[in-house]
């Protein structure tokens, strides 16, 4: 039996409390649950902080809690934001 290969989860290119700004529109995908699918969620070009780091585990990508004015938190992929 060939046992499967573990995908080393990809290092977070930033870090928490890291301000950054957003590159694209932020849509939600439905898992916002305070607003409509598919609604805009945050601008492209809105400021923000990071406030935590994790992963996405089925395709070991780090994904960035973001918190942008009014205390809206979303989170991000990397190619979805840049640092200040």
């Amino acid at each position: 039996m060939i046992e499967p290969r573990m995908i080393e989860p990809r290092q977070a290119k930033y870090q928490w409390g890291q301000r950054i700004v957003t590159t694209a529109d932020l849509f939600n995908d439905g898992t916002y649950p305070d607003s409509e699918p598919e609604s805009l969620l945050v601008g492209s070009g809105t400021a923000g902080e990071i406030v935590n780091v994790g992963y996405h585990e089925e395709l070991n990508l780090p994904v960035y809690l973001v918190e942008f004015e009014a205390g809206r938190v979303v989170g991000c992929l990397e190619e979805e934001i840049a640092p200040v």
